[in-house]
């Protein structure tokens, strides 16, 4: 059974891996659900929790899109008759109409699109991408500045309800 944050491990299980550093370093305009498609070894080793999307980007090319620079770590009770490759591109599943959105939105500048966290939906792996356009380096200032404050405040109250 999945823990009340659903993070548990298995199907339903939550989240896989998420890519923080991609919030700290952009604004958010928009989110998609994407497919992923794997190997079979690939989702045992998801299962797992053997994933990465640090320095990880969506490419558009020919009317789909791709999953660079993803490290899916394999495990060592992997099937020995098939090479894994653990940085392999991996196609996303979209509709064109959300694969045309996004390619016309990432060409205009200061535009891109980064997947945000691979997580379980029923027993599908699905990818969460976003359409970001980054931050100047005041905005990274002021997210680090609101991050501290939170922890503090949290402190703060946490101190304050034990007395």
């Amino acid at each position: 059974m999945a823990d009340k944050k659903g993070k548990g491990k298995g199907p339903g299980g939550g989240v896989i891996a998420q890519n923080k550093k991609a919030r700290f370093e952009y604004h958010i305009d928009e989110t998609f659900e994407a497919g992923l498609v794997l190997a079979g070894w690939e989702v045992k080793s998801l299962r797992a929790g053997k994933a990465q999307l640090t320095d990880t980007y969506i490419l558009i090319k020919d009317g789909e899109a791709w999953l660079l620079g993803s490290h899916i770590t394999p495990l060592n009770t992997a099937s020995t008759h098939e090479i894994a490759d653990p940085s392999r591109t991996r196609k996303l599943l979209l509709h064109r109409k959300e694969i045309a959105k996004i390619f016309s939105r990432s060409q205009e500048k200061g535009h891109t699109c980064v997947p945000l966290k691979l997580y379980w939906k029923g027993n599908k792996v699905k990818c969460e991408l976003a359409l970001v356009t980054g931050k100047k380096l005041h905005d990274k200032r002021a997210t680090e500045k609101d991050r501290d404050w939170q922890r503090q405040k949290g402190r703060i109250m946490r101190e304050h309800t034990k007395a």
